[in-house]
């Protein structure tokens, strides 16, 4: 993505500070509300919206190597199907120039930068982990990259937004709710039953299918309703170096036992299965069509 490509209008940013909310407007190298809070921004580019109360440690979030070996994975092709099918559904969407996107979880940054550059968006990735926002920040300077608690008060505008990312990340109905337009859209991407079922034999000793999908739809209402369910599903066949970097950006590093046994192992099949979901408010009272 071209460091020259320009915000179609500012990012709708507002104060972290308890009890302000107030809009964030960049000045030079800060952001600043009208109430005097400011927040630098990092060298890199990202800022940092969290306050004392918004983390339990120093380094929240994902570690550096979580990132980086999530990244590479990603720049060798495994895991684009997935970044793939949710940029094309995006792109149906035909989303004014003028519409926002986040993602909550933005971690690398790869999902949000594809569906930007496809549909020609204004950006915001928020992500507990200052690695995350440092590393997406370099790559994709032309985006905003924020350091802020998905989990509490996303720091957007009330209905600012018009389609809200999140591939295998956080979460937040009623945040959804409140910072999405009315016809705003979430695609959201969780693990389908059998994703890496072989990894995760090896690594727990058996292989448990879970669905996350239904808890997600119900979760989500009644102010959100699901009009879209897609599978999106690859066998790859991985060398040991890949298989070592799924244990790091899934299961935050491997525990030595584990990473003995992948050691051992020179290739390995693996399914790479996830559920996309689209929700939407209901129209008129009742459900949208499913599509």
């Amino acid at each position: 993505m071209s460091a020259e490509r320009t915000l179609v209008r500012p990012p709708p940013l507002s104060c972290t500070v308890r009890g302000c909310a107030l809009t964030l407007e960049r000045r030079g190298r800060a952001f600043l509300c009208s109430a005097g809070h400011s927040y630098d921004i990092a060298r890199t580019g990202y800022v940092n919206l969290l306050q004392p109360q918004d983390r339990r440690s120093r380094a929240a979030g994902d570690a550096k190597a979580a990132v980086a070996a999530r990244a590479a994975l990603l720049a060798s092709g495994v895991g684009r199907a997935l970044i793939d099918r949710v940029t094309a559904q995006a792109a149906a969407l035909a989303l004014p120039p003028d519409a926002v996107a986040i993602d909550l979880g933005s971690g690398s940054g790869d999902g949000l930068a594809a569906v930007v550059e496809r549909c020609a968006l204004t950006g915001i990735g928020i992500d507990l982990s200052t690695a995350a926002g440092d590393h997406a920040a370099r790559r994709f300077p032309s985006l905003t990259w924020v350091v802020a608690n998905a989990d509490r008060r996303l720091p957007l505008a009330d209905h600012s937004v018009d389609l809200m990312l999140s591939l295998y990340g956080r979460r937040n109905p009623s945040e959804a709710d409140r910072v999405l337009t009315p016809a705003g859209v979430a695609l959201i991407a969780v693990p389908a039953p059998d994703d890496l079922i072989e990894l995760r034999a090896l690594v727990q000793g058996e292989a448990v299918e879970r669905d996350r999908a239904n808890a997600i739809v119900a979760e989500h209402q009644p102010e959100f309703v699901l009009v879209d369910r897609e599978s999106v599903r690859e066998t790859l066949d991985l060398d040991r170096e890949s298989l070592v970097r799924l244990l790091h950006s899934s299961y935050r590093g491997a525990r030595r036992a584990v990473a003995e046994r992948v050691a051992a192992l020179s290739r390995m099949r693996v399914t790479l299965a996830s559920e996309v979901l689209q929700l939407r408010r209901p129209r008129d009272g009742g459900p949208l069509p499913r599509r």
